[in-house]
């Protein structure tokens, strides 16, 4: 039995290294499809540059980890297959929306679905903490891309005012050095708040095998609140994001770069500066945000601001739609594959 345990934990350890992974090529193009679209940065340029702030920023906190390892559902309920399920339904829906150049939510797919498997295993719709939920991840989630929006708007429509009587090469030039220090804060932002969430997995997992794999023992009721993130939790995740960010999405890149707006170095560092401060705020209160969505928000926000016809409203209500069924679609799927694992490893 100790064994199974065993086995069983490595294979949560490997499954969340590889979401992790995803989770960086995925979400590459949050940090640098702004940079690559103005041809700042070369795309190898900014991809290196992305991968090793990526890292950097994955180790500056545990806040958003402790939110996913003891913020969601009732920690009696954290076994093994339910964190197996639901790894395995955010691979699947990063997997999708990657192929498809969708920047749907890497945050949302693992948070979805670990609720989806947690109702699953208790056969009920209380299972998870909806308290908690709605006020770390539904909130934000309705909040943070209208507030990356409006920052966005108004910084780009203050700079253009600031510097109107400049002309455009001089204004390129300028920003042109300024984007390559926006998109280094966006990267380092993405690092500190998307890894920490496969942190807070792995975590989770460690737990359930010391006392379920282990002691045979429900998780005693605060311990997940006490127990810290391991260094080697931590340094795993960042390694993994930053390997990850390193292949590259080039799928995802096009759609965030050149299919939402047309950019300039000007409107990519507006949008930049705007999604990484909302970003690095919500890393610091624990919230589990979507980089994408906010990211997103903050170039439609930089694009509204020549007029409303400068974006491509159609673009962005495909990935709109995306983001709507994120969180049911992988809760659906977590849940699917839930029964499948309890049916090949009952109890």
């Amino acid at each position: 039995m100790g064994n199974t345990a065993l086995v069983i934990l490595i294979t949560i350890l490997v499954l969340s290294v590889v979401f992790d992974f995803i989770n960086g090529f995925h979400d590459t193009a949050n940090a640098i499809a702004t940079v690559v679209a103005t041809r700042v940065l070369t795309p190898l340029q900014a991809i290196l540059m992305a991968a090793s702030l990526n890292f950097a920023g994955a180790l500056t906190g545990t806040a958003v980890a402790k939110t996913i390892s003891q913020g969601l559902i009732d920690p009696a309920l954290a076994t093994q297959q339910l964190i197996i399920a639901a790894l395995i339904a955010a691979i699947i829906w990063n997997l999708i929306t990657w192929y498809y150049g969708i920047p749907s939510s890497s945050s949302h797919a693992l948070i979805g679905s670990i609720v989806g498997a947690a109702i699953a295993e208790k056969g009920s719709l209380d299972a998870p903490k909806w308290a908690a939920l709605f006020e770390k991840v539904i909130l934000p989630l309705i909040i943070s891309p209208v507030v990356g929006f409006a920052f966005a708007l108004v910084l780009m429509l203050l700079m253009l005012r600031l510097f109107i009587h400049r002309t455009p090469s001089e204004v390129h030039h300028l920003f042109g050095r300024l984007q390559v220090i926006s998109s280094a804060f966006m990267a380092f932002s993405h690092g500190s708040n998307d890894a920490q969430k496969t942190m807070g997995v792995m975590t989770l997992a460690v737990i359930t095998y010391e006392y379920q794999g282990v002691k045979h023992i429900p998780v005693p009721p605060g311990m997940l609140a006490k127990m810290p993130i391991p260094l080697w939790i931590m340094m795993t995740a960042a390694t993994a994001m930053a390997l990850g960010t390193a292949v590259g999405g080039w799928r995802v890149i096009k759609t965030m770069g050149h299919k939402l707006t047309r950019l300039t170095s000007i409107h990519g560092f507006a949008a930049e500066t705007a999604a990484a401060s909302v970003i690095t705020v919500a890393s610091h209160l624990g919230f589990p945000l979507s980089t994408t969505h906010v990211i997103s928000s903050a170039i439609l926000g930089v694009g509204a601001s020549r007029r409303a016809s400068a974006v491509r409203w159609n673009v962005a209500g495909s990935i709109l739609t995306a983001w709507i069924l994120t969180i049911p679609a992988c809760m659906f799927v977590a849940g699917v594959v839930f029964r499948i694992i309890h049916l090949l490893m009952p109890g």
